[in-house]
């Protein structure tokens, strides 16, 4: 299971009980020990994120060692209170608790992004302003040619380290 990542991305409507239906390909990601659950989180840049369990305890014990430096306190507070752990009904549907709802400016429209390790649940417009912004060059700080360069540098600087260690 270590070598499964998220990706793709899927447009879905939250119905009237703040439910959406979890893509099977991604709820698979998402089984560990036999068990689907996981968690919902404030993702990064506007949208919401759901972390497997095993990651999620992961951050848990990186955190505790930090939860007494006082910089962090509003954040952990935020993060924490707003974590929502859950799973899907029997065809795959997953309750949007309203405050994260709320946080992320959810009215109806959502997509649903598999990102490496999570899966980033999106406001439709939000998505979707960010990605032809991006395609189009319009926001400086996110250039599509200079963002990709730089990222796949990082794999050079990866392989570069192995062979360095041979």
């Amino acid at each position: 299971m270590s070598k499964f990542f998220f990706s793709g991305c899927t447009s879905a409507k939250l119905d009237d009980k703040n439910r959406f239906v979890l893509p099977q390909s991604l709820r698979f990601g998402l089984v560990e020990n036999g068990e689907l659950e996981f968690s919902i989180a404030l993702g990064l840049g506007g949208c919401l994120a759901i972390y497997r369990q095993s990651d999620i305890q992961k951050i848990v014990e990186k955190f505790q060692s930090k939860q007494h430096i006082g910089k962090f306190q509003k954040f952990f507070t935020l993060f924490f209170s707003t974590l929502h752990q859950t799973t899907c009904d029997k065809i795959g549907r997953v309750i949007l608790p309203p405050v994260l709802k709320n946080a992320v400016g959810i009215k109806g429209d959502i997509v649903i992004a598999g990102v490496l390790n999570k899966i980033e649940i999106w406001p439709a417009e939000k998505y979707n302003e960010q990605l032809q912004n991006l395609m189009k060059g319009k926001d400086p700080e996110m250039n599509l040619a200079k963002l990709c360069e730089e990222a796949f540098a990082l794999l050079e600087d990866e392989t570069q380290g192995e062979e360095d260690e041979q």
